[in-house]
């Protein structure tokens, strides 16, 4: 039982003869954040007062009054100006916990209301190797298709690769013109991927050659825009040394543009190969462009490569995805939809939705500044048509209740459009959220990269996760009283196990929309909140059952019921029996950070009750059993919330 939503239910009851907006002053019954105070808490009788006209403490007698709990809870009692407090009974959570103690799925039922849900995560854009900067996505977004799942609804995972754009006209240009055919022969992938880079910043430095005398005038005119404001502004001007003030900054980022500029321009000029190749294509960006063209308007040649190109690059992301545990129902990229588009186009024409400017087909929408383009001046389609006709396809053919789209936060200009246009198109019905994160940074505070700048590998990412777990766990085993447990195979094998979940879980732990500073000591601490101390309470509780020479299963089906005669033991069976609480939080808010935050708080209530009762050296047989059915349920609801969480565990570390 979710014994949160029951009291809120209860008290909804009550609020509802009273109240309009019943729900919202339910829902402001919550978890204490101090067990002085008892084990949930509502603050709703102070705002209440005001709709009811009476004082705090009246409306919250009336509720208590009205309010019937008496099979759940103690008698609540009101504190301070009018918080109400409720405790649950102990011989109430007793049966709760041996109720959930027995069953398959931790006492977690199945929503009474379906949906089927559509979540679009990862996304890379293939013939280049995924980077850290798909991280976020792909884990949070998995960790919600797992969530969603155990929890009843239909759920399907859809990775949406980059598999058509503008990076395709690069790489068939770059094919064409730079390839060196035996490196292709040996990694197809990295070798695309050299070339995508190498036209990319060819064209980049024609641009910025270009840009560069306009970017010079920009400074010359801010420098010279200071330099007036300083010679005028008076001492006491405050408007006049605001002005002075915005100029500056405008001043410092021009500034900082030229630099940047100057310095993409200087290390082209400054190698003479890339000077060479540069010289020898200057129309490079322009070109490349074109390639893309004749792919999409079906080139022979250009979709022979493509489909060369593609299996080796599918593959490549396949060995990640393999790696971390995690699989897609679909996989449907932008050429799935590539016929579908000029149907998206003319539809919104002919609703009156979408019309021409400047050469463009346009979506134009209220209080947007900029207009959604769905076809260029050249013709070209553009994400937003591709978003379109996913979203078309999703609800007529998958039939989502709900699209989440895992997607970072610097997109949500986009998916506001995107949200707004489907709706006008007329798909009002389907729920659209952009579930947006932060980005992932380095000690520095700027986005994480390798000392060299570049962007960090996935790939390399997790061989160093699993190689400084390696040495964790090794040091670990080493130092047993008994001496060490664990041979090079099974260290190799919980390695990974806790490489692996230190990067998913220090992603996880965070509120997604936040930045968040990457740290592999903090990651793999074996103390704190991370994946490492959670993984390591969990081989604790088995290394119990080892040591009292007892089978799990057998202590699972044990008649003996669970008593709980210490206040340590109680507090463990609350925090066991609100896993229901925190996996549906997480639902509400696409928040895994609220599952990570209930694992820690668990494992250190375990680690308390452990401290104070004794388990396997209990001398009273019924206590003991008590005990470890209680231990029992703690490694299962670790494990299974790992486990939702995509984070593996082992019984021996």
């Amino acid at each position: 039982m979710n014994i949160l939503q029951e009291l809120r239910g209860r008290l909804h009851s009550v609020l509802a003869s009273k109240v309009e907006d019943a729900d919202r002053f339910a829902a402001m019954l919550t978890p204490s954040q101090n067990p002085e105070f008892g084990d949930y808490q509502a603050n709703c009788a102070m705002p209440l007062s005001k709709q009811l006209g009476k004082p705090p403490k009246d409306v919250a007698a009336e509720l208590i009054a009205e309010l019937n709990i008496s099979d759940l809870c103690e008698q609540p009692e009101i504190a301070g100006p009018g918080f109400i407090n409720f405790r649950v009974k102990t011989d109430f959570l007793q049966e709760q916990i041996d109720t959930v103690s027995q069953s398959e799925r931790l006492g977690v039922e199945p929503v009474s209301e379906k949906q089927r849900i559509v979540i679009d995560y990862s996304a890379p854009n293939v013939a280049k190797p995924m980077h850290v900067g798909h991280l976020r996505s792909t884990v949070i977004g998995n960790a919600l298709y797992r969530i969603l799942s155990f929890l009843g609804h239909d759920v399907t995972s859809d990775n949406h690769i980059g598999d058509w754009g503008t990076q395709f006209g690069m790489i068939l240009y770059g094919y064409r013109n730079f390839v060196d055919q035996a490196a292709y022969e040996k990694d197809a992938v990295a070798e695309l991927s050299r070339l995508y880079r190498l036209v990319n910043r060819l064209g980049e430095y024609h641009q910025t050659v270009e840009e560069l005398p306009g970017l010079e005038w920009k400074l010359s005119e801010a420098e010279q825009a200071v330099n007036d404001a300083e010679a005028t502004v008076e001492q006491d001007d405050k408007r006049g040394k605001k002005q002075l003030k915005k100029l500056r900054g405008e001043l410092e980022s021009i500034r900082a543009s030229v630099k940047k500029a100057e310095a993409l321009v200087a290390d082209v000029e400054q190698d003479a190969e890339l000077k060479k190749l540069a010289d020898a294509h200057p129309e490079i960006h322009t070109d490349a462009r074109k390639e893309t063209a004749k792919l999409h308007a079906g080139d022979p040649e250009n979709r022979q490569l493509w489909d060369e190109f593609l299996p080796a690059c599918l593959e490549a992301m396949n060995v990640v995805y393999r790696r971390l545990d995690i699989n897609f129902d679909l996989t449907l990229g932008e050429s799935y939809y590539q016929p579908q588009l000029a149907s998206v186009v003319e539809e919104l024409k002919s609703k009156g939705l979408a019309e021409e400017s400047q050469g463009a087909i346009c979506v134009f929408l209220p209080e947007e500044r900029a207009p959604f383009i769905v076809q260029k001046q050249d013709g070209a389609f553009t994400y937003a048509t591709t978003d379109l006709a996913t979203i078309r396809y999703r609800v007529e053919e998958l039939k989502a209740d709900t699209i989440l789209y895992v997607v970072d936060a610097r997109q949500g200009d986009h998916f506001q459009m995107l949200f707004k246009t489907a709706r006008k198109w007329g798909y009002d019905d389907v729920a659209l959220q952009h579930v947006s994160f932060g980005t992932v940074m380095g000690k520095d505070g700027k986005p994480f990269k390798t000392r060299a700048g570049d962007i960090v590998g996935l790939g390399d990412l997790l061989d160093e996760a699993i190689s400084r777990a390696l040495g964790i766990v090794a040091a670990n085993d080493d130092s047993k009283p008994n001496g060490a447990e664990l041979d090079e195979a099974a260290r190799a094998r919980i390695a990974e196990i806790v490489g692996l979940g230190g990067i998913k879980y220090a992603d996880l732990h965070h509120n997604r929309e936040s930045d968040y500073i990457f740290d592999w000591d903090k990651m793999l601490a074996m103390n704190g909140d991370t994946a490492t101390y959670m993984q390591y309470a969990y081989a604790r509780v088995c290394g119990i059952f080892r040591k009292a020479g007892v089978e799990r299963k057998t202590i699972r089906s044990s008649d003996q019921a669970i008593v709980l005669n210490h206040d340590a033991e109680r507090a463990l069976a609350f925090q066991l029996l609100r896993f229901d609480e925190a996996l549906t939080a997480t639902a509400q808010e696409y928040r895994p950070n609220f599952l990570t935050n209930y694992l820690f708080e668990t494992a250190n209530t375990f680690s308390t009750f452990y401290d104070k009762c004794p388990v396997a050296s209990e001398e009273n047989e019924a206590t003991r059993l008590s005990r470890l059915k209680l231990c029992e349920t703690t490694a299962r609801i670790l494990e299974q919330g790992l486990s939702l969480l995509g984070i593996k565990t082992s019984e021996r570390m």
